[in-house]
């Protein structure tokens, strides 16, 4: 398994242009129609949104940022009544809505986040260390300066696969001691001082804890873990389901979650024991990644990775949260054990 740290803009962000990635292989994943009702869960910058409200179909926007909601409100007041935005997670998008014909989920940091320095998630602009989404509960700052160090190191080498994140969690321990982290670039130097820079490396030292602390506070894999379970409650038969990913701790949590749902065995198809069941959904294609052409035009989608499925009839399986192998993570209890 390997997280995709290549670009410094996509793991902590620079001042990045919001382009929304693999439009054209969205829209064809979703398919909307005019009548249609689509979920679109990361609403963001409503890039999306603004695509799929064009086909004639009706959008509800989901997003827990206060901001994104509040910059919508004027494409919602001029879409006739067909946007409806909702500030929550979009992890209980089925709380909102009784039925869809679709859901899109754009998963990760917008760019409109990363360009705004006060939110913290960046550290090429100096900001409070804050990182969270919701703008309410525990922030990366609190992460940093009351986590014992051992709990630091699981989450930067889980959630950042940083090689030193023992070290980088010790030297945390030591330096919170005399002052505690309140600034993005306090964090980013002290990182970089204490383990250093080649001049081959193509991102910075801190790019790797940056990423594990913003998915951690956010709890973003275990939000995209419960979301992907509502969108097969609220999916319509022959609903679709368009999920755009960026590393690879997402992508696997997608990948098996359409797997085991497409599946119609459970335990070993060579054992015995095997009972057949019906699918919830079926695989629409593979992985579906961008072209050089749109990567040259939006570096932000070098990584991205959309996957999709169809909705059957089949009524919709419990949360089983096992088939993802989440580790359970100091400070936020892993989904399922609630």
């Amino acid at each position: 398994m390997t997280v995709d740290h290549g670009d410094d803009v996509n793991a902590v962000g620079g001042s990045v242009r919001h382009i929304p990635v693999l439009l054209g292989e969205v829209l064809e994943a979703l398919a909307p129609a005019e009548g249609d009702i689509v979920i679109d869960g990361t609403f963001g910058a409503g890039g999306y949104t603004k695509a799929i409200l064009a086909t004639g179909a009706s959008v509800i926007a989901i997003d827990r940022d206060p901001d994104a909601i509040a910059a919508g409100r004027d494409r919602a007041a001029h879409s006739g009544g067909r946007l409806k935005l909702v500030q929550a997670p979009f992890s209980t998008l089925d709380d909102k809505v009784e039925s869809a014909d679709g859901v899109v989920l754009d998963i990760g940091v917008s760019s409109m986040q990363l360009d705004q320095a006060e939110r913290g998630f960046s550290f090429r602009s100096d900001g409070p260390l804050d990182m969270r989404m919701a703008q309410a509960g525990l922030s990366a700052a609190d992460v940093v300066n009351s986590f014992k160090p051992g709990d630091l190191a699981r989450i930067f080498g889980f959630l950042g696969e940083e090689r030193h994140a023992g070290r980088i969690a010790r030297m945390i321990e030591a330096r919170r001691e005399k002052r505690p982290f309140e600034r993005t670039l306090e964090l980013a130097d002290a990182i970089e001082t204490h383990i250093g820079r080649a001049p081959k490396d193509k991102i910075h030292p801190a790019t790797r804890v940056f990423q594990a602390l913003r998915i951690f506070v956010n709890d973003e894999l275990g939000e995209l873990t419960r979301a992907l379970f509502a969108a097969e409650r609220v999916l319509k038969p022959g609903g679709r389901l368009a999920v755009v990913t960026f590393h690879s701790l997402e992508d696997r949590i997608v990948k098996r979650f359409i797997a085991d749902r497409a599946d119609t065995m459970t335990g070993s198809r060579h054992m015995p024991e095997a009972q057949a069941r019906t699918a919830t959904f079926r695989k629409a294609g593979g992985g579906v990644t961008a072209g050089d052409a749109e990567v040259a035009a939006n570096p932000r989608a070098r990584s991205a990775r959309l996957r999709a499925a169809i909705r059957t009839e089949a009524p919709a399986r419990g949360d089983d949260f096992s088939i993802f192998g989440l580790p359970k993570l100091p400070g936020i209890d892993r989904p399922g054990e609630r």
